[in-house]
C-alpha cells in the first residue's frame, strides 16, 4: 500500500509539472460565486473535526459578518488523505482557495509554481507580524509560498516511576546523556528508555537528531554535506545504540504512534513528542499519566531545538486571491492565533500572539499540561526549523533513513551507508 501510494503520488505530481509547463503563469480570473451572490472561498484543514468544529464556525462566522462579500466554505480532510487530495484539485484546475498544509509538502509544489508568491500581495509590515525565522519556512528560492499557522516543539516526557527505578534523578537533557540513561535503564528494568521511529514516511525526527548533533544536510547549492565527521557520528550513534540493543527493534518499521503506545503501556520511560498528547495519555492511560513529568527537549552539542509547523497556502490557480489572502491573514491574525493556541494547545507563529502572558504567568502548582506550554514557549528562543525547505525533501529523508537503517542492521559499515546516501542524493 505504501508503495503504491508513493506511486500515485508522484504519478500526480508529474502530471501537475506537465500541466504548469502548458500553462501560463498568470492567475485565472473571474470568481466563484455561491447561491447568495457572495464571492466564495473554500478553506481546507487537516484533522481539525470535529475537535475544533466550534471554533471554526465561530471563526468564519466572524470574518462573514465583517467581510458582508465573502462566504467561506470549509471542508476538513482526514491527515492521511490530504496530499493525493490536495494533488488532485491542483491538477485538475478545480483548487480550493486557503488550504492547510505543512511546508515540506507544500514546498514540493512550491517548487513546481503551485502557490500563489506571496511577496506580492502580504506587505513586510504585515510579514513582520510573524516570528522571521518561521515566516522563512515557506519561502523556496526567495518567493514566500505560504503564511505561519500554529506551531508544536517537542517536549521530553519521562515517566519518574521507571527513571527512580533505574536510580535516574533528573531525565537526560542531550543525546551523550541519553545514550547513557538507555543503557542504565535497560540494566536496571530491563525496558527500554525510548522509541524513535527510522520509517522514513513517518517522521523526520531522526533527521532533525542529525541536525542537532552538528551535521548540515545539504549545502547551499542543495549537494549532500552529511558525509563529514560530524554526519558520521551521528550515523555511528543511532547504530550504536540499535546493536547494543538498545532501541526496540520495530523502530525500523513502526511510526511514530508505536511511541506513544510504548509509553503508555509503561514499557519505555520517556516519550519525546508534543504536549498535545498529554492529554491522550491522562485519558488512556492514568496510572502512567499519573507519575509523568515534563523536562525540554534533548538536543546535540549544537543546543539547537526543534519546532514544527502548520502553514496555509493559496493556489495559484485560485479565482480570487485577494478575498483569499483576507482570510488567510485573518485565520493567522494574533487574536485568532492566540484563541486556537489556547484551545488546541499550541503555539502561535505571530511575535504578539507568543508574547502573551498565558504562555509565561503558570503558577507553581499548575498541572503538567499547563506547565507544558510555558516549557514549549520558552525553547522557541533557540528553536528553529531545522530540516531544509526543498521540493524534494521527502527524497533526502528516504536516502538517509534507508542507508541508515541498512548500517543498523549490519548491512553496511557507517562510512558505507553515509557514502551511499550521499550518493543517491546527489543523482536524485
Amino acid at each position: 500500500m505504501r508503495k503504491l501510494r508513493q506511486m500515485l503520488i508522484w504519478a500526480l505530481l508529474s502530471l501537475l509539472t506537465t500541466w504548469m509547463v502548458s500553462c501560463s503563469t498568470g492567475n485565472v480570473t473571474g470568481t466563484k460565486q455561491s447561491a447568495s451572490g457572495k464571492v466564495e472561498i473554500e478553506f481546507w484543514t487537516m484533522a481539525l473535526k470535529p475537535r475544533f468544529t466550534d471554533y471554526f464556525q465561530n471563526l468564519i462566522a466572524t470574518f462573514e459578518s465583517e467581510n458582508s462579500g465573502i462566504k467561506i466554505s470549509w471542508t476538513d480532510v482526514p491527515w492521511d488523505g490530504m496530499e493525493n487530495k490536495i494533488l488532485t484539485a491542483v491538477s485538475a484546475k478545480t483548487p480550493p482557495d486557503v488550504v492547510n498544509l505543512n511546508p515540506d509538502f507544500a514546498s514540493q509544489l512550491a517548487g513546481r509554481n503551485a502557490w500563489l508568491d506571496l511577496d506580492t500581495k502580504v506587505s513586510s509590515e504585515v510579514r513582520s507580524s510573524y516570528l522571521p525565522n518561521i515566516w522563512n519556512v515557506s519561502t523556496l528560492n526567495g518567493k514566500s509560498f505560504g503564511i505561519p499557522w500554529y506551531l508544536t516543539t517537542r517536549l521530553t516526557i519521562y515517566n519518574t516511576d521507571l527513571l527512580k527505578q533505574a536510580g535516574i534523578t533528573n531525565p537526560p537533557s542531550s543525546y551523550t546523556e541519553l545514550a547513557q540513561v538507555a543503557q542504565q535503564i535497560k540494566d536496571k528494568t530491563g525496558k527500554y528508555a525510548f522509541f524513535m521511529t527510522f520509517v522514513p514516511q513517518d517522521s523526520g525526527d531522526v533527521l532533525e537528531s542529525l541536525v542537532q548533533m552538528g551535521t548540515s544536510l545539504v549545502d547551499s547549492s542543495g549537494k549532500a554535506a552529511f558525509n563529514s565527521p560530524q554526519g558520521k557520528a551521528a550515523f555511528q550513534y543511532w547504530v550504536d545504540l540499535y546493536k547494543k540493543g538498545l532501541l526496540p527493534k520495530e523502530v525500523l518499521t513502526k511510526g511514530h504512534r508505536q511511541g506513544i503506545n510504548l509509553y503508555q503501556g509503561g514499557e519505555t520511560a520517556l516519550l519525546t513528542s508534543g504536549p498535545e498528547f498529554l492529554k491522550e495519555i491522562a485519558k488512556n492511560a492514568p496510572n502512567v499519566s499519573r507519575v509523568s513529568a515534563i523536562a525540554p527537549q534533548i538536543t546535540g552539542s549544537t543546543g539547537k531545538k526543534s519546532v514544527a509547523v502548520m502553514n496555509v497556502v493559496i493556489p495559484r490557480d485560485t479565482k480570487q486571491p485577494d478575498a483569499a489572502v483576507k482570510f488567510a491573514l485573518f485565520l493567522t491574525n494574533d487574536q485568532n492565533q492566540l484563541a486556537f493556541a489556547k484551545s488546541a494547545n499550541v503555539l502561535p507563529s505571530t511575535v504578539k500572539a507568543l508574547g502573551d502572558g498565558y504562555f509565561k504567568n503558570i503558577p507553581a502548582n499548575a498541572s503538567v499540561y499547563d506547565q507544558s506550554r510555558a516549557i514549549s514557549a520558552a525553547q522557541m528562543q533557540q528553536a528553529e526549523v531545522l530540516t531544509p525547505t526543498l521540493k524534494n525533501f521527502n527524497v533526502l529523508q528516504k536516502v538517509i533513513y534507508e542507508n541508515l537503517q541498512a548500517a543498523m542492521l549490519g548491512e553496511k559499515t557507517v562510512d558505507q551507508a553515509i557514502g551511499d546516501a550521499e550518493k543517491e542524493w546527489n543523482n536524485s
